[in-house]
């Protein structure tokens, strides 16, 4: 009696992925009522249930650490013969608190058998109050201060006065002799009269050099870098920018400080003895610049707004070409600067050319010496008479900061020879790099002298054989599709008829993976995949609750269905076999064969014998 048990457990042990939950699935969440600012504490979400697609809550008022990190747990119990199984799915974030005060955590979502489910908000009070040293302390061992000399961040200008249009840089930079961590910004810095060009990517890695300040070594790194062009004279002013991270202080002065305070670190009791981590919140100060308007002595002109240092260059493609034909003439701007603003000054083309709008395409580069690149005008022209005709120099002017002084460009002049073209109409012409260019003709067209196919008046589709064969052909199609529409919704109602009809359509198909493993000889694989196939075939077939599928309430069932007492017990020991085969004495491929064979003998005298 005790080795039937066992053999029981055993099986049992493989109708996990098949049992279904007989009770409530519900999403619970688990934390802390009370915590102190800066100490770490875990939110867990705990799932009765195997769920998809989780989505956590919004930690607005929070700072996440880590998470979600889920893991699984399962257990089963047997009373009376009944199998009774409880799951549970757990989804875990590791947060600390920013601010004092009263914060909610928001409700997670999780999608289990197409349904969703969420957990109850929660309220942790949050008071003021170091995090906990860890449990090693010495007593006698006080923490260590943490002042603003040790951790601070600054905003750097590389220059306060300028002119409009001049390019100013400010980096944003923490300076540290602690280590620290989850650094974050909370307030971006507001730049009102400027535009604005970012000079870090947000993907790069925080570069970290060191800077001696007053005999006291720093390790420094740029948080963020801006190019600001003021768009206007007068005193502006830039607000200073807000950040918050976690400084990792030692109370136990005889251990070595770490040699990258910016290394990822969590207050772990065991690994970091005599440490704790204080919440640091930074503030830059704030900063003015003074923009004088641009010297009106000197001035060009044709002066467009160009700050920096610039060069400008031209090319045309063609010099020499037939009326109706197309000239593409380029101007491009490079240099440092503001040169995403810099545009070209009025040109003057001939009246008899067709001038298009200029595609105009910019290729900008960011470096921590600021803005640089190239702007280039793309022009269409298109010559619609005969002669000779020059297309004028282009000057460009734009003011230099460091000479403090405006710069005029020119441009090469063009002369353009345009022959009258050969046909004796405008076909046009074709410019695969130009979509908006159109085909110009004349507006007089000759005679068409081409044979011409007549119809016999009064003969039209509507009315005629085909189109009768047509409409009754829509018919008996619409008709087919409403009558199989209709079936098919009365076959998914009957939900016990549609798993009765797929049972052996599944099973097939498990089949089909052993067969695989089989060839593989992957012993495992392929017991695990028979053991589905024949407990799921049984389970759709007729239609038996995961709680109650077991070896005894099979054979009751099969009896009931009218099925041999030969065909059960088959069934029952191929069940066994595909737990006890393994493990028997014997040639292995030969017992996955005779296993293999054996289950879809079974399966076939099912659909044969059971109905």
């Amino acid at each position: 009696m005790l080795e039937l048990k066992h053999i029981k457990i055993l099986l049992f042990v493989l109708l996990i992925p098949l049992l279904g939950f007989g009770q409530e699935i519900l999403l619970k969440v688990s934390t802390k009522s009370q915590v102190s600012i800066g100490e770490q504490f875990q939110v867990v979400f705990e799932l009765n249930a195997e769920g998809e697609r989780f989505k956590g809550p919004d930690f607005k008022d929070w700072r996440v650490l880590s998470g979600p990190m889920s893991s699984t747990s399962s257990s089963i119990q047997i009373i009376n013969g009944q199998m009774n199984r409880s799951f549970t799915q757990s989804y875990t974030y590791i947060i600390t608190a920013t601010k004092e005060g009263e914060f909610s955590i928001g409700s997670a979502e999780v999608v289990v058998d197409g349904k969703t489910y969420k957990s109850q908000p929660l309220t942790v009070k949050v008071v003021r109050g170091s995090a906990t040293t860890s449990s090693g302390s010495n007593n006698k061992n006080k923490q260590q201060g943490l002042t603003d000399k040790d951790l601070f961040l600054r905003a750097i200008i590389d220059k306060n006065e300028v002119v409009t249009g001049e390019q100013v840089i400010v980096t944003y930079r923490i300076y540290t002799r602690v280590p620290v961590s989850s650094v974050s910004v909370t307030k971006l810095s507001a730049f009102p009269g400027f535009w604005t060009k970012d000079l870090l990517s947000d993907k790069d890695a925080l570069q970290q050099t060191t800077e001696t300040i007053n005999g006291e070594e720093y390790t420094v790194a740029d948080i963020r870098k801006m190019a600001l062009f003021p768009q206007k004279n007068g005193k502006l002013t830039i607000e200073p920018m807000e950040l918050e991270c976690v400084a990792q202080v030692r109370t136990q002065t005889n251990r070595q400080r770490s040699r990258d305070p910016f290394e990822s670190f969590f207050n772990d009791p065991f690994f970091n003895r005599g440490i704790s981590n204080v919440q640091k919140h930074l503030v830059s100060e704030s900063l003015s610049v003074e923009v004088k308007p641009l010297p009106g002595q000197g001035k060009p002109m044709n002066f467009s707004g160009a700050v920096g240092q610039f060069g400008i260059s031209s090319s045309i493609d063609k010099t020499s070409l037939k009326t109706n034909d197309a000239i593409t003439l380029s101007y491009t701007i490079s240099g440092k600067g503001n040169v995403e603003l810099a545009e070209l000054p009025p040109l003057q083309f001939p009246p008899d050319f067709e001038v298009y709008d200029p595609k105009i395409a910019s290729n900008i580069n960011t470096s921590a010496s600021g803005v640089s690149g190239t702007k280039k005008f793309e022009y269409l022209l298109i010559p619609r008479t005969a002669g000779e005709f020059k297309i004028n120099e282009l000057q460009f002017s734009y003011y230099d900061p460091k000479k403090q002084s405006y710069i005029s460009l020119q441009t090469p002049a063009y002369n353009i020879t345009v022959e009258k073209s050969g046909k004796e109409e405008s076909q046009g012409v074709f410019v695969p790099s130009q979509s908006d260019v159109k085909y110009i003709g004349s507006d007089i067209r000759h005679i068409k002298i081409n044979k011409v196919s007549f119809k016999q008046k009064g003969l039209f589709f509507f009315g005629s054989a085909t189109y009768l064969t047509v409409i009754a052909l829509m018919i008996l199609i619409f008709v087919s599709l409403l009558i199989f529409t209709i079936k098919r919704k009365k076959l998914n109602k009957n939900q016990k008829l549609v798993r009765n009809r797929q049972a052996t359509k599944i099973a097939k198909k498990r089949l089909k993976t052993a067969n695989i493993h089989l060839k593989n000889k992957a012993q495992n694989e392929f017991y695990a995949e028979m053991s589905q196939a024949l407990w799921g075939y049984i389970r759709d077939k007729f239609d038996i609750e995961p709680s109650k599928l077991g070896l005894d309430y099979i054979a009751e069932v099969l009896n009931e269905k009218g099925a041999p007492e030969a065909l059960i017990q088959e069934l029952v020991q191929a069940l066994n076999n595909c737990e006890f085969a393994r493990f028997a004495p014997g040639e292995t491929g030969k017992k996955m064969e005779e296993l293999y064979s054996q289950g879809i003998e079974i399966i076939t005298k099912i659909e044969k014998t059971v109905k």
